[in-house]
C-alpha cells in the first residue's frame, strides 16, 4: 500500500500543480511547460526518463514508461492533462492559482480537473520507487497539453506523431471516475467510465442580402439564422441506448430494486431519482447553441450570420446526428465541423474494468460501483486512434453535499484533502494488479 509520504506528497503536488498557471483559452496561448518541466522532475527522481514533447513551443507533454514484469503483458497508459480551464479571480473565495490547502481541503482551479489525478500519478509513481515495486504490465505515463481545447498540441500530436512510445497499450485510465456520487438516500455510487460521447462543434453560417436597417428584407441572414439555432435548440432527440448505458441502467435498476423497462427509460430515470442524473445526459444525442455573431451596426442587415454549436452523439448515432442537422439547419444556413472527434465505447466486463471495480470496493466497501458513460470527452478520443480502449478512473472518496460534477469549470473548485488520500490508495492498488 502507498505510504504515508505518498500522501504528504499527493496534497503537495496538487497545491503546486494548481499555483502553476496553466489556464488554456482555446487561442493557442497556453504554456504547459512549466507544469511539464515540474512533473517531469518528480519523475526523474524516481528513477524514470520523462521525455519532453512538443508540437508547439512552451505546448510541452511528459512521457514514461515503468516496465513491468511480464513483457508478454499489454501495457496500461495512464493519463492526465496539464492545462485547465479559465477562471476570474473576483467570483472566487479564494485566488484560483493559490492551490491553498484550508481546512483540511486543496483550492483553485484544477482542484478535480485534473491537476488532483497528475498530483496522484507522480505520488503513486515514487511510492513504487521508494518501495521497489514493479507492476506485472508496463505503465505507460502521460502528462498532456491542450486537453482544454482541441487537444492537436497534446494527446492529438502525441497519437499522431509519437505513436511508437504507445507501442502495446491497449487500453488506458484517466478522468473523470471512481468518485463518490451521493444519491441523497445514503447510498454512495462510485461510476467508472466505460464510454464517452463523440463531440460535434460545429460553426453554422447564414448568408443572406445585406442592406438598409429599414427597409423590407426577405432574406436577413440573422433571421435564417435564428430559425436555424431555434430549432436545434427545441428539438427532441430520440432515445439511443450504448451497450454502456444499458448496463449501467440495469445495474442501477437492480440496486433500486426497480424494473429495468428500457422500453420507457424516460420513467426509469424518473424513478431512480437522483441516480438517474449519471445517466440521463447520454441516452440521447444533444446540440446547445453557445456562441452568436452577426453584424456591426443596428441599421445595417448583415449579409452573413455565424453561430456555434455544443454538440454530442452516442456511439454508433452518427449518421443520425449529421441528418439531423441538415435537416435542422434547413436551405438557407450551412453547418461544419469546428471540431470533431469520435465516441468511444469500452466494455465492463473486461479484466481491467473488474480491477478497478475491485480496488474501490476494497477501501470504499460501503459503496456501489457501476459502469457510466461521459457526456463529454476526454483525451481518451485521441489515443483510441492507437486502438487504446479509455477508461474515465480517477478515484475520490468525496462526503456528502461536497457537488463533484459541478465544479468541473465552476467557480470554488477544490478537493478534500482526504479524497486525495482515498485516490491514492486506490490507484496504487489498481495499478499493482493491472
Amino acid at each position: 500500500m502507498a505510504d504515508e509520504r505518498a500522501m504528504d506528497e499527493v496534497v503537495t503536488f496538487t497545491s503546486d500543480l494548481i499555483r502553476i498557471d496553466t489556464t488554456n483559452r482555446g487561442g493557442g496561448d497556453c504554456q504547459e511547460r512549466p507544469a511539464a518541466e515540474y512533473a517531469a522532475a518528480r519523475l526523474a527522481e524516481a528513477g524514470l526518463e520523462p521525455v519532453l514533447l512538443e508540437r508547439t513551443p512552451g505546448r510541452t507533454n511528459v512521457f514514461a514508461r515503468l516496465e513491468g514484469t511480464d513483457p508478454s503483458a499489454d501495457a496500461l497508459l495512464v493519463h492526465g492533462h496539464l492545462d485547465v480551464v479559465p477562471a476570474e479571480a473576483a467570483d472566487w473565495s479564494v485566488h484560483p492559482f493559490s492551490g491553498e490547502v484550508r481546512d483540511g481541503v486543496v483550492w483553485g482551479r484544477g482542484a478535480v480537473d485534473m491537476k488532483n489525478m497528475d498530483a496522484m500519478i507522480l505520488a503513486v509513481v515514487r511510492a513504487w520507487a521508494r518501495e521497489g515495486v514493479r507492476p506485472r504490465r508496463d505503465i505507460v505515463v502521460a502528462f498532456t497539453a491542450d486537453e482544454e481545447a482541441s487537444a492537436e498540441d497534446g494527446s492529438g500530436f502525441l497519437a499522431d506523431r509519437h505513436a511508437h512510445l504507445f507501442e502495446g497499450c491497449t487500453e488506458g485510465v484517466s478522468e473523470s471516475g471512481a468518485f463518490t456520487f451521493h444519491d441523497g438516500d445514503g447510498r454512495q455510487l462510485y461510476p467508472i467510465a466505460a464510454g464517452e460521447r463523440g463531440t460535434a462543434w460545429l460553426k453554422l453560417t447564414a448568408r443572406g442580402r445585406a442592406g438598409h436597417g429599414s427597409k423590407v428584407n426577405r432574406e436577413n441572414a440573422v433571421t435564417r439564422l435564428a430559425a436555424a439555432i431555434t430549432r436545434i435548440g427545441e428539438h427532441q432527440w430520440p432515445l439511443r441506448l450504448t451497450p454502456t448505458v444499458r448496463a449501467a441502467l440495469g445495474e442501477l435498476a437492480a440496486l433500486y430494486g426497480i424494473e429495468s423497462d428500457l422500453s420507457d427509460v424516460d420513467t426509469l430515470l424518473d424513478k431512480l431519482g437522483t441516480a438517474g442524473k449519471l445517466v440521463e445526459a447520454t441516452v440521447r444525442n444533444s446540440a446547445n447553441p453557445t456562441m452568436l455573431d452577426a453584424g456591426y451596426k443596428v441599421n445595417v442587415i448583415p449579409g452573413e450570420a455565424v453561430a456555434h454549436v455544443d454538440g454530442r452523439f452516442l456511439s454508433g448515432a452518427e449518421d443520425e446526428f449529421r441528418a439531423t442537422m441538415d435537416r435542422l439547419t434547413g436551405p438557407d444556413v450551412d453547418w461544419e465541423f469546428a471540431h470533431h472527434e469520435v465516441a468511444l465505447q469500452a466494455p465492463v466486463d473486461s479484466p481491467t474494468y473488474l480491477r478497478m471495480r475491485a480496488a474501490v470496493e476494497e477501501f470504499a466497501p460501503e459503496g456501489h460501483v457501476v459502469p457510466y458513460c461521459m457526456s463529454g470527452g476526454t483525451d481518451a478520443k485521441q489515443f483510441s486512434r492507437l486502438g487504446i480502449t479509455g477508461y474515465g478512473f480517477a478515484p475520490l472518496k468525496l462526503p456528502e453535499g461536497f457537488d463533484y460534477q459541478a465544479l468541473f469549470h465552476g467557480v470554488d473548485e477544490r478537493v478534500p484533502v482526504e479524497a486525495l488520500h482515498f485516490g491514492v490508495r486506490v490507484l496504487d492498488r489498481f495499478l499493482r494488479t493491472a
